[in-house]
């Protein structure tokens, strides 16, 4: 009887949870995201340029009724030169954070991807030495020959930068205006 105790113990163990990615193409490279922190993908709607913002901010488009900023993570990560307009057609992934939402521009169709939390390895020293600032990178992950840099989007944007892009932020003083 004690075998058979210690064979229910050895199936308890649970299997490794898979992690659902949103993985696309930045340059020549694979990037995923966590599937959980992706709200939609659509099609890149009509983007407004916007003033004042960093060169990586496209601008702002309507999505489904709500305003958000439109991020180039080519021209964020600097893996094409800034200043270039957006393709005629790209799509969209709608990020949401808890104070706010906003919009990642991708040339191909995102694709999904399901692979163990035991594939993405922790992103090396050397490179978050070198991004001291830049602690986006959740790990590496490979995957039969492919290496997919998965980023935590919700660490992309610099405090600053969350202030610039808020529409409430924006739109609190011309609503005091309208309540005066």
């Amino acid at each position: 009887m004690t075998d058979q105790n210690l064979a229910p113990e050895k199936k308890t163990s649970k299997p490794e949870a898979p992690i659902q990615l949103i993985v696309f193409r930045l340059g020549n490279e694979e990037y995923g995201i966590r599937i959980e922190q992706v709200k939609e993908v659509t099609i890149t709607p009509e983007v407004a340029r916007m003033p004042k913002t960093p060169p990586f901010v496209k601008g702002i488009a309507n999505l489904r009724g709500d305003i958000i900023a439109i991020v180039d993570l080519e021209e964020r990560f600097k893996l094409r030169p800034a200043g270039q307009k957006l393709p005629d057609h790209s799509f969209t992934l709608a990020i949401e954070a808890r104070d706010y939402t906003i919009g990642i521009v991708v040339r191909e169709v995102p694709q999904p991807l399901s692979i163990l939390a035991s594939a993405i390895e922790k992103t090396p020293e050397f490179i978050q030495d070198l991004n001291v600032h830049d602690k986006y990178i959740e790990g590496i992950a490979r995957l039969d020959g492919r290496i997919i840099i998965v980023l935590d989007m919700l660490k992309l944007l610099t405090p600053e930068e969350i202030m610039q892009l808020r529409p409430k932020a924006a739109s609190s003083p011309g609503a005091e205006r309208k309540q005066a």
